[in-house]
């Protein structure tokens, strides 16, 4: 199964996460293992949930992301954009 469910041609796509960590409870309970996120251009992407690891803080999980993947909906990149 790939990594990323997701339908176009554009391997790149930009988002605005705002996740507060009571929202992320649930990930670390084993009730959600994906995170559905809309793109700036409206576009679903269903992320697994642990891609967000690295950017979790005691808030949660905020800011602007670039999300890189292949034909195949492998993730390649996930990255903070500054």
């Amino acid at each position: 199964m790939p990594a990323i469910r997701y339908m176009g041609a554009d391997m790149r796509l930009e988002l605005d996460i705002a996740l507060p960590a009571e929202r992320l409870q649930a990930v670390y309970r084993g009730q959600a293992n994906r995170v559905l996120l809309t793109s700036r251009d409206g576009r679903r992407v269903s992320l697994p949930a642990h891609h967000l690891r690295p950017f979790i803080g005691h808030a949660g999980v905020y800011g602007s992301f670039v999300l890189e993947f292949s034909a195949e909906g492998e993730l390649l990149s996930l990255r903070r954009q500054d």
